[in-house]
C-alpha cells in the first residue's frame, strides 16, 4: 500500500499549437517563463510537497523532455506514441503512480503560493471516504492570461457545479488536482479527457473543489508571455519571495 500523495504526475504531453513558432522546437512544457521552464516550476513544487515518485507523459519533441530530465530517478517517463489527452495520459501512467492518492499537474501553467503552498492545502482537504478527485479552482476574475468564461460555481458544501448554461462562472479548473486510482475503474480506453472521469464522480457526489488563494498565470500564446513575465515578476517582488514561484 502507497503513502498518499507520495506519487505525483506532471502532463507534458500537448502540442502547445497556439504557442507557435516557439513551440516548432521547444515543448511548450520546456519554455522559460521568468527565467525557469513551466515543468520545472511544476517540479519545484512536487518536490517541495515531498513527492517521492513523479510521472511526466511526453509526446510532442519527447526527446527534449527526456533529456532535459535525465539524472532525476524519482521521474518515470511515460511516453505516448499517440497523443492520448488528460485521461488516456493519466491511466496509461496508472502503473507507476501507486494505489493511493496522488497529485496531477498540468506543465503548461504556472501559479504562485498563498500562506500554505496549494499542494499542501489539497492534501489537508483529501477526504478518502467522500472523494475520488479534488480541483484546486481559482476566481475566473483574477486569473492572468486567460480570457474564458470559467469552468465551476461552487456549492455551499464546497461541491463545484459545471457553469452549463450559465454566461460565466466564478472558477476556473487550475490544471492542479488530487486523484484517486479507483476514479479511472472503468475508463475509456486510448484518448479522452478527464473531464469523462470528473462528470462521473460529480454524479456520484465525490468530485470535490478548493479556491486557491495565491496567483494562477496562463500563457497561452507568445504574444503573452512578456505580460504574463511581468506580472509573476511583480508577485515575486510583492511577496519577497521568489521561492514561492512554481
Amino acid at each position: 500500500m502507497t503513502a498518499p500523495f507520495s506519487h505525483a504526475m506532471v502532463l507534458a504531453a500537448g502540442l502547445g499549437l497556439r504557442m507557435r513558432p516557439i513551440t516548432l522546437t521547444i515543448p511548450k512544457p520546456l519554455v522559460p517563463v521568468a527565467g525557469r521552464t513551466m515543468l520545472d516550476r511544476a517540479l519545484d513544487a512536487l518536490d517541495a510537497a515531498g513527492v517521492s515518485q513523479i510521472v511526466v507523459n511526453c509526446h510532442w519533441l519527447g526527446e527534449k523532455i527526456r533529456d532535459h530530465l535525465a539524472g532525476r530517478p524519482e521521474i518515470v517517463l511515460s511516453p505516448e506514441d499517440e497523443l492520448l489527452e488528460t485521461g488516456g495520459g493519466v491511466t496509461h501512467a496508472l502503473p507507476h503512480l501507486g494505489d493511493a492518492a496522488f497529485f496531477v499537474v498540468n506543465a503548461d501553467i504556472l501559479w504562485t503560493e498563498g500562506a500554505v503552498p496549494a499542494l499542501e492545502r489539497l492534501r489537508a482537504a483529501w477526504d478518502d471516504s467522500r472523494m475520488d478527485a479534488l480541483l484546486l479552482l481559482h476566481p475566473t476574475a483574477t486569473a492572468v492570461g486567460h480570457d474564458g468564461p470559467g469552468d465551476f460555481f461552487l456549492e455551499p458544501d464546497g461541491r463545484p457545479r459545471r457553469r452549463g448554461d450559465a454566461t460565466r462562472a466564478p472558477y476556473l479548473f487550475t490544471g492542479v488536482q488530487s486523484l484517486h486510482p479507483r476514479l479511472f475503474e472503468g475508463a475509456p480506453s486510448g484518448r479522452f479527457s478527464l473531464n469523462v472521469l470528473y462528470d462521473r464522480a460529480l454524479a456520484r457526489g465525490r468530485l470535490a473543489a478548493i479556491v486557491h488563494d495565491g496567483g494562477w498565470f496562463h500563457v497561452g500564446t507568445p504574444e503573452a508571455l512578456p505580460a504574463v513575465e511581468a506580472r509573476l515578476r511583480d508577485v515575486q517582488t510583492t511577496s519577497g519571495a521568489a521561492s514561492d514561484t512554481r
